[in-house]
């Protein structure tokens, strides 16, 4: 054998290898369990249960805690809504199969699988997002905006739109996450990019922005508000609005389609930029290509298809099959 076959069969053998992986991989599997639930602060966990009943109903709470460990017990039943505890209790003491607790649980699970995410997995939240670019020209418009100025980003995650505030030229930027595995990941980013002092990192809400009022110069949110009650809503923006200083700006980045409407009728205008090319989900690499599309998009079988196929980290944004990241709205306080 040559000094070249001696090279390339090692190589050829590998991404063999690794092409009989991908194809072997089992599709997706919720990765939580019901004790995970215990990642969560009191707080958070009686919001979730409160809000979670949208999700998931009273009976499937209940039956989801059969055999769970006794401190878990506890704690839910001490979070659950006073005017539900009752109705709770008494599903709880029914007789019920293995395979309706299994049920059950599943159905809780996936309700809160972006809560546990944030919480339980942010470091795999973060090799999700940091792959998700934003249009350069988003930022690149909001700049007089940014300059020199006092600014909030709120549901601020692992800091995609924080960092890009400082870019831009603000002077301050409050972070605001109730997530605590984000909030590392924010803080130790700001330390290695020599922004500490620019950055204020906080617990906090759409609803709770623990910030006096007419605090910032602009407030916004980057693909976190939505119309829906528990991430954002109306409390979201009333408070958004109650933070931000007259003659300043409320700007959601990369809001849900399906949330146009409602900002609109409530005075946002929306600006669409225009790209010469598709936009694409850069991942790192193949591999964290393929543990995001099993993790975030399995339902999609799409996703996990066109990285076969191409056998590569970029993923168009028309196959993940939702809108790229391109659009902003903003409103005048």
């Amino acid at each position: 054998m040559s000094k070249a076959e001696d090279i390339i069969s090692p190589l050829a053998k590998r991404d063999e290898d690794y092409q009989t992986t991908i194809q072997n991989e089992p599709l997706f599997e919720n990765p939580f369990h019901m004790e995970d639930l215990q990642v969560f602060d009191d707080a958070t966990l009686k919001r979730l249960l409160d809000e979670g009943f949208s999700a998931f109903s009273l009976c499937d709470l209940a039956r989801s805690l059969h055999g769970v460990p006794q401190p878990l017990m506890r704690r839910v039943r001490r979070n659950v809504p006073t005017s539900r505890r009752s109705s709770f209790l008494k599903e709880l003491r029914r007789s019920i199969t293995g395979d309706e607790i299994e049920v059950a649980r599943r159905h809780v699970l996936d309700s809160l699988f972006w809560e546990l995410t944030y919480w339980k997995t942010p470091d795999l939240y973060e090799e999700l997002t940091e792959g998700e670019r934003l249009h350069p020209g988003i930022f690149q418009r909001l700049k007089p905006d940014l300059r020199n100025k006092v600014v909030l980003d709120v549901g601020a995650g692992s800091g995609r739109a924080t960092f890009e505030c400082l870019r831009h030229g603000a002077r301050l930027v409050y972070a605001v996450e109730p997530s605590p595995g984000l909030l590392r990941i924010l803080r130790q980013k700001s330390l290695h990019q020599s922004s500490s002092g620019r950055v204020i990192t906080l617990p906090g809400r759409f609803d709770a922005i623990p910030l006096e009022d007419e605090s910032v110069d602009l407030a916004l949110a980057c693909s976190s508000f939505t119309a829906e009650p528990e991430h954002g809503g109306e409390a979201g923006l009333v408070e958004l609005k109650r933070v931000t200083k007259p003659g300043g700006k409320v700007v959601l980045i990369w809001p849900r389609t399906q949330d146009h409407e409602w900002l609109e009728a409530r005075g946002f205008q929306g600006v669409t930029l225009s790209t010469d090319r598709e936009m694409k989900v850069y991942f790192k690499s193949l591999r964290v290509a393929l543990r995001c599309a099993k993790r975030f998009y399995a339902r999609n079988q799409r996703v996990l298809q066109y990285i076969r196929q191409h056998h590569q980290a970029e993923v168009p944004f028309s196959v993940l099959g939702f809108n790229p990241p391109r659009d902003y709205y903003w409103l005048a306080v």
